[in-house]
């Protein structure tokens, strides 16, 4: 005898079939249960993949790239997640569900413009290009845009270079490059900013930027930084966080290469006569300015057009429709949302360019009660209007100026006056 009881195949057939069910119940249970209910790798297990990451994942990518084994080791020694960064996704969990479509996504547009913002931006904006006034023109000369723009840009991106920069910038892009919802853009950053480091221009110790990752008075990700950053200053070394030569020559080369037409104005604010339609918005459908002169619109400050302007290309821009400000713009206008692609943004720079260069203050047009839709409202808008064959662009709840002129299409072929923006009464009309 051995010493075990032999089971009879009767009752090992039974005790097989139960332990065979008892797995399957497991199984299908685990299947059926949320993913928040299963177990999340713990921080210390994260941070142990991070480092595993940091050496077989992206240090052969940088290799790559051209980094060297010094400048890589000296760029993450003693790196760790920043666990309070925004928008991560830790390995093991699932993103967030975007809730977006059904919040009440846009506030008035009016809310942007704080006048008392606004007012103390201008302020000291025009001391500062008093004290930098040879500077900024010999950027003018090497770049050939206006001083006012440049400042502007950096006093809305920094606050003159007076805002606090308290993130390491290798900590932020490395984190986010590991586990954010955009990790292939920030991974791209993390290696153009190891670039900076291997170049020489700033340590990784020093390199700070914002929990985003932007770094120093412009707020560069490291691939504009590249791009676009200049060492003006003669120093040899292309500084974006302390040097204010470096900085204002960075932002108009940004401007430059992105397209900035010397001797051009941004936009003007306007009057659009009530016959004119608002449907004409675009930088597609640019025309002269004197053909928009020859329908009635006119500045809303009461002067005249620029002469230079006139034969020039020039787009109608009305952000609110017929509820807000109305603007005719250059190409110079879009130039400026290739620095941050807004067109509330672009506005602002515009007016605290005019409020610095010629003393002018708040737009004339009044927003009007715009701002309480719902995206999923506006969604449902594009996807009516697409249904009709109208061109929204992306169909994404955001009313962009395709889903503005679109509307207002709609509108006037519907016997309606176009107001060229989302609204509530016209949700039971628009199916």
């Amino acid at each position: 005898m051995t010493g075990f009881t032999r089971t009879s195949p009767a009752r090992r057939s039974k005790g097989q079939a139960s332990g065979l069910k008892a797995v399957l119940a497991a199984a299908l249970a685990s299947l059926l249960l949320p993913s928040a209910a299963l177990a999340a790798p713990s921080k210390a297990t994260v941070e142990q993949q991070f480092q595993a990451w940091l050496a077989n994942d992206l240090w052969p990518e940088a290799k790559g790239a051209g980094i060297s084994r010094s400048a890589f080791d000296k760029a993450v020694a003693g790196l760790t997640l920043n666990w309070d960064l925004p928008d991560l996704v830790p390995p093991g969990t699932t993103p967030p569900k975007d809730r977006r479509q059904s919040q009440a996504e846009f506030s008035s547009p009016g809310a942007y413009f704080s006048e008392k913002r606004l007012r103390g931006l201008a302020a000291t904006g025009r001391s500062l290009a008093d004290r930098h006034a040879s500077t900024l023109r010999k950027v003018e000369a090497a770049y050939g845009v206006p001083g006012s723009i440049i400042v502007a840009i950096w006093g809305r991106e920094s606050g003159f270079g007076g805002a606090k920069l308290p993130y390491p910038a290798v900590e932020v892009l490395a984190t986010k490059a590991f586990m954010s919802t955009r990790k292939d853009l920030f991974r791209r950053e993390l290696i153009s900013a190891l670039h900076i480091i291997e170049g020489g221009d700033i340590g990784a110790s020093r390199m700070m930027g914002s929990w985003a990752g932007a770094l120093g008075q412009p707020q560069f990700m490291p691939t504009s930084y590249l791009k676009y950053a200049v060492d003006f200053d003669g120093d040899g070394h292309r500084d974006i966080w302390n040097s204010v030569p470096d900085s204002l020559a960075s932002i108009a080369n940004y401007l430059k290469k992105s397209g900035w037409q010397t001797g051009r104005d941004w936009g003007f604010e306007v009057r659009i006569p009530a016959g004119v339609s608002c449907a004409q918005e675009g930088p597609d459908r640019a025309r002269p300015l004197s053909d928009w002169s020859g329908q009635g619109i006119t500045r809303i400050s009461g002067k005249a057009f620029p002469g230079r302007e006139l034969s020039a290309s020039t787009m109608m821009l009305v952000p609110a429709g017929t509820h807000g400000p109305e603007f005719l713009v250059s190409p110079n206008f879009y130039v400026l949302k290739e620095y941050n692609n807004s067109d509330l943004y672009a506005l602002f720079i515009g007016n605290l360019a005019d409020r610095i260069a010629y003393g002018s203050g708040a737009f004339g047009g009044n927003w009007g009660d715009v701002g309480k839709m719902l995206r999923s409202d506006v969604l449902a808008m594009q996807k009516a209007l697409v249904s009709k064959g109208y061109d929204v662009g992306n169909v994404d709840g955001l009313p962009g100026f395709k889903t503005r002129r679109s509307l207002g299409d709609w509108q006037e072929k519907n016997g309606m006056k176009p107001t060229c923006y989302p609204d509530a009464s016209l949700k039971g009309k628009l199916r």
